[in-house]
């Protein structure tokens, strides 16, 4: 049976254990199910069917993250892009007047790119150009993104149109039971309580059946069944629009998709990757060209099954923190994509409010790299304070790294230091200016 692990996905007996492997996929799965609800949705205001919509996120998911955990034989999992799906409906769609159809192909197209750059060793190239410090950035400002994401999700952090963001109203409803959740997942992990991310959303989903929504009186958690057939993918299944693929709209979409990709996918892998310990003394990723492999395939399967971007989830910090450390980890988290196209009910009813804790907690256990940034050397730690501050306050993991990068050369360039300046990072610098100004 160890024989089998170890080829299938990378596992040791000597360093880790079955239980910890599933228990951290099931947990990557719970914090990342919110796109299984918040896709059909989004897509939704281009009257693509929901259901299907919702069987090819979850299908995207499930192929992306296999190949993870069988080829690259890491504990991440995939799934359609948050922000990229936004771009694909509000942007391409209804800003620039395109059908879906025509959004699916840049997609399509894009994921295609992306294996002739991952074959060619273009993007760990890319990689390995990035100094040591702002790789360490990257795994901390990841790490106050999510918390973020979590905070903002559970209404802890609310808006406001005078200070943009300010404290929720965490007496009632779900930022409540967020509070709630943080407080026993918190402690769970003090307690060094195996499995305490997973337990700690089981536990807060449970409480929430007793918590009440204060705008509509109902349960934050609430069961509308068990068990659901798979809708088809037919209407939307390989719909590309080949006639536009020539014209400088197509060009400037793919390119725009090909960048977002490329840097938030660049940055969740190098900070989740920190967390795990699977990185060597100069911050180099190991096995950086499959994990790259893994989500261009599953860039080109989702374009086929129709949805947007599927690139490698932040969230999967969240099975890392559990204990997750091989394939079989992500291979736990597919399987769940793929009982979630029976029993999507369940998975569903797991509100935000349950899983925001463990991003939180998980935010938390990605400061760490922040030490050993030379904080005294301020031409390696302002871009570096730079990266880790505008990946939360932007909204975005890829602006962050380009804005780290840019003011990297700009600043070390200004004060003479230009031997720790690479050419790589020249062209980088020069073609994040660009994206900047011209898209």
């Amino acid at each position: 049976m160890s024989n089998f692990l170890s080829k299938a996905f990378g596992f040791d007996a000597k360093k880790h254990t079955v239980r910890t492997e599933i228990v951290a996929g099931i947990t990557t799965f719970l914090t990342m199910a919110y796109i299984l609800a918040v896709n059909p949705g989004i897509f939704s205001a281009l009257d693509m069917p929901a259901g299907s919509v919702f069987t090819a996120t979850a299908l995207a998911a499930l192929v992306g993250t296999l190949v993870m955990a069988l080829f690259a034989k890491k504990p991440f999992a995939l799934a359609p892009g948050m922000g990229l799906n936004a771009f694909f409906v509000f942007t391409v769609c209804l800003g620039m007047g395109h059908s879906w159809q025509f959004a699916l192909t840049a997609v399509f197209l894009e994921g295609i790119i992306f294996i002739i750059l991952t074959l060619t060793k273009v993007r760990s190239w890319i990689l390995n150009a990035i100094p040591l410090s702002l790789k360490h950035a990257i795994g901390a400002g990841i790490g106050l993104f999510i918390a973020f994401i979590g905070l903002q999700n559970a209404g802890i952090i609310a808006n406001n149109d005078a200070t943009l963001v300010s404290l929720g109203d965490v007496c009632h409803g779900k930022a409540l039971l967020a509070v709630i959740g943080i407080v026993i997942t918190g402690a769970l992990v003090i307690l060094k309580v195996k499995g305490s991310i997973l337990i700690g959303i089981l536990v807060t989903a449970i409480i929430g059946l007793f918590v009440k929504d204060p705008a509509t009186g109902a349960a934050l958690t609430t069961f509308t069944g068990v068990v659901s057939a798979p809708h088809s993918i037919s209407p939307i299944f390989c719909k590309f629009e080949w006639g536009s693929i020539l014209s400088w709209d197509m060009l400037a979409v793919v390119f725009t998709f090909l960048f977002i990709d490329m840097f938030d996918t660049m940055g969740t892998v190098i900070g989740v990757s920190q967390k795990a310990g699977m990185v060597d003394e100069k911050g180099n990723v190991d096995g950086i060209d499959k994990m790259f492999m893994a989500d261009s395939i599953a860039t080109v399967a989702g374009a086929c099954f129709g949805t947007s971007t599927t690139t490698t989830y932040v969230e999967s910090a969240s099975g890392v923190g559990a204990g997750g450390r091989t394939g079989l980890t992500a291979f736990t988290a597919a399987l769940c994509f793929a009982l979630a196209l029976f029993f999507s009910p369940i998975f569903l009813a797991i509100p935000g409010a349950a899983t925001a804790p463990a991003l939180v907690i998980v935010g938390v256990m990605m400061m760490g790299p922040v030490v050993k940034i030379d904080w005294e050397d301020y031409s390696e730690s302002i871009p570096a304070f730079l990266t880790v501050l505008l990946m939360p306050v932007a909204y975005s993991i890829s602006d962050g790294i380009l804005i780290g990068v840019i003011s990297y050369v700009l600043l070390n360039a200004c004060a003479g230091k230009f031997k720790k300046i690479s050419p790589t990072m020249w062209v980088l610098a020069a073609l994040f200016i660009c994206k900047y100004i011209f898209i």
